[in-house]
């Protein structure tokens, strides 16, 4: 099963993963690669600890991933 994750990386140069389809579900990595991984074990986790409690996993978020053209950004010179 695939989940989409955000990735940010922090003020300290780590980077943090969230999974907006599991709520509260998110992770950290030194590296984005360590990130990912890791949001894969939250994950997986997660739906254990859901299923353990008999709770039900929350439905898939739809999203939609759109482009903005915002025009050339003035800039100083």
């Amino acid at each position: 099963m695939k989940h989409r994750i955000h990735i940010e990386r922090d003020e300290d140069g780590k980077f943090a993963a969230s999974c907006p389809a599991q709520p509260g579900c998110w992770s950290q990595g030194d590296r984005r690669e360590q990130a990912v991984g890791n949001m894969g074990d939250a994950i997986r986790g997660y739906i254990e600890s859901l299923r353990t409690h008999g709770d039900p996993a929350p439905p898939p978020i739809s999203e939609e991933v759109i482009d903005v053209n915002i025009g050339r950004a003035p800039c100083a010179v």
